[in-house]
């Protein structure tokens, strides 16, 4: 029996993970990161993902896992930096950062309750690939927005475009990492 919700708290709870080791390791350097620079940081991930995909082998030792953990990572950092601004340096302690990071995945946990709920858990049924080109098609809207200076006449924000690229790479981290435990057992 799935249980989304079980599943999805299992990848953030990595995800998270690595966020707060990153943290101690290197604080919060990246508020100095304009959501520019950090939309393509997310290019650059889902990019590799469907390189490796695609050419089915990797030269560096890092797998399509790793890069969707990069992917919630970063858009939980776009959404902390869409609504408080762009820093001159680091201004933001360990604990406030993680604060933050809960604050945000919980807002697209939410997001994602309320869409699976009406699409019926749809997203079991699609592929890990699927996942990667509609981050990807995200990824131009986004820029897209970001040059008309975030004003569309009747499309959705940035922000929502970085909600629903963390929901995609949950969605493709539990076939990847949960479900793929669950079928090891």
């Amino acid at each position: 029996m799935v249980d989304t919700d079980r599943e999805f708290r299992e990848v953030m709870a990595i995800c998270r993970t690595l966020f707060e080791k990153k943290l101690h390791d290197y604080g919060a350097a990246w508020r100095i990161l304009r959501p520019e620079s950090l939309t393509d940081q997310i290019y650059i991930k889902a990019t590799r993902i469907r390189s490796l995909q695609t050419k089915g082998e990797a030269q560096v030792d890092e797998g399509e896992a790793d890069e969707f953990i990069g992917i919630v990572n970063y858009s939980i950092i776009g959404l902390i930096q869409l609504e408080r601004g762009v820093a001159e340096s680091e201004d933001m302690n360990t604990e406030e950062a993680l604060a933050e990071y809960d604050r945000q995945w919980s807002k697209a946990y939410s997001l994602m309750i309320k869409k699976n709920h009406d699409y019926d858990e749809a997203w079991r049924g699609m592929r890990v690939s699927s996942y990667t080109d509609l981050i990807l098609m995200k990824l131009l809207r986004t820029k897209q927005i970001e040059e008309l200076n975030g004003k569309t006449l009747v499309s959705e924000g940035i922000d929502a475009n970085y909600m629903d690229m963390l929901n995609y790479a949950v969605f493709a981290l539990i076939k990847l990492v949960i479900e793929k435990d669950q079928t090891a057992e």
